[in-house]
């Protein structure tokens, strides 16, 4: 399937991401509704969040730029520290942004 990339299908390319992602996320509640909560299933969510963190942290590690390389480092010893997600993540990308800024 081709969509040309006029304004018409980059709209189109919205609408059906925007479709795809309501899909997933009404399904993926649907399908929660039928599963008690228990320790094993709420260690399980723990730890396919985490997986889904370092699916897309390595690839920035291996091929990113002294930008991302520096908030990736920022963010981890950040979260080793404080222990607090929003304010590591918030390191992080500061230390970004002043790396491009100054180098």
């Amino acid at each position: 399937m081709v969509i040309e990339t006029t304004a018409t299908g980059v709209f189109v390319l919205i609408v059906l991401m925007t479709l795809v992602t309501l899909i997933t996320r009404f399904g993926g509640v649907f399908v929660m509704s039928f599963v008690q909560i228990n320790p094993r299933v709420e260690s399980f969510i723990n730890a396919m969040a985490s997986s889904v963190l370092i699916a897309i942290i390595v690839p920035i590690a291996v091929s990113g730029d002294a930008g991302a390389m520096a908030a990736l480092v920022a963010t981890g010893f950040s979260m080793l520290a404080i222990r607090k997600p929003l304010p590591a993540i918030s390191i992080g990308l500061l230390t970004a942004a002043l790396v491009r800024y100054f180098g």
